[in-house]
């Protein structure tokens, strides 16, 4: 019967032949290269974890005018980038579990161009999810260092400007990518935009972080308290490595997967590597459910609308 597979286009290079494939992971690694074998019952659980969550976060920014500036706009279009994460996860799920339990019968074709719309909607949620987590960080840095022009740069109309232009992009790229894959060019294309962005949020952070912690130290001569100090310090450098850690940790290992299958698609250890894949698609869901937890629970009025909308006390 046929099914679907999650990014099948990822999922083991183009340019090897399935046997050639099958003996390397044969010669290598015995057990370890079978990969892991991960139930769609935590795809699905995990899928409906982000959902809610990110639902709630885009609700309570939407009920609180208190939030209606562009940096929690932001935080809502990341948000909406993530549920297409679980969206997407959620549909192939059930219609793999329709599938195998007989449930669905569908023609091979239908199968396809399911397989290319979810396909779509995760290489579009990859895209904007990696730009909108770069714009945050842009945001962040103009509150720091351009505090008092802070809303002279970052009006209502350019926050919307960049948004749409995101979303229109995300949109475009994903039709390419899925239209074009089987082109090095374009996976370099994909590689090159998640170093970039890499490297922007942690010369971005690591400035801020730099700057804080100047700030601190003039505090702290002044009033002769190092011990204030430190623990500030301590407490920027925890916040620092939280959010590069976690999204390197949970897109790390796709992307190495996309450079493998650049560099060496026929090699027995990349072949090991690349029976890993359902791993590092948890991985991007996880960071779906841990998204909110970093850039939306850390505000106090955010973190009291998610209160009322849970406990439905507005």
């Amino acid at each position: 019967m046929s099914t679907l597979a999650p990014l099948r286009l990822l999922r083991e290079p183009w340019n090897a032949s399935e046997g050639n494939q099958s003996n390397a992971t044969a010669g290598v690694g015995g057990a370890w290269c079978q990969g892991l074998n991960i139930p769609n019952e935590l795809f699905l659980t995990l899928g409906l974890v982000s959902l809610v969550e990110n639902l709630l976060v885009v609700a309570a920014i939407l009920k609180n005018r208190n939030l209606h500036s562009p940096m929690y706009y932001f935080i809502c279009c990341l948000a909406v980038s993530d549920m297409l994460v679980s969206i997407s996860n959620l549909a192939e799920t059930l219609f793999l579990l329709l599938l195998e339990h007989g449930v669905l019968v569908v023609r091979p074709t239908i199968v396809r161009h399911m397989d290319n719309v979810i396909d779509m909607l995760i290489c579009s949620s990859i895209v904007s999810s990696l730009s909108f987590l770069g714009v945050i960080a842009v945001d962040r840095y103009i509150t720091i260092f351009y505090a008092l022009r802070y809303h002279s740069i970052m009006t209502l109309q350019r926050a919307v400007v960049t948004m749409a232009s995101i979303w229109l992009a995300s949109t475009v790229s994903s039709t390419v990518f899925i239209t074009y894959y089987r082109n090095n060019a374009i996976l370099l294309c994909l590689i090159g935009f998640f170093l970039f962005m890499l490297v922007l949020m942690l010369v971005l952070y690591i400035h801020m972080f730099a700057l804080a912690r100047h700030h601190l130290r003039s505090i702290s001569s002044q009033q002769k308290q190092p011990t204030v100090y430190r623990s500030s310090s301590l407490k920027g450098a925890v916040t620092l490595t939280i959010l590069l850690g976690v999204f390197f940790i949970c897109w790390g290992p796709f992307f190495f997967h996309l450079i493998l299958i650049v560099t060496c698609p026929t090699n027995p250890f990349c072949t090991c590597f690349f029976s890993y894949f359902n791993l590092f698609l948890i991985l991007i869901i996880c960071n779906s459910v841990v998204d909110p937890l970093i850039y939306a629970f850390r505000s106090r009025e955010l973190w009291r609308t998610l209160r009322e909308l849970v406990l439905c006390s507005w």
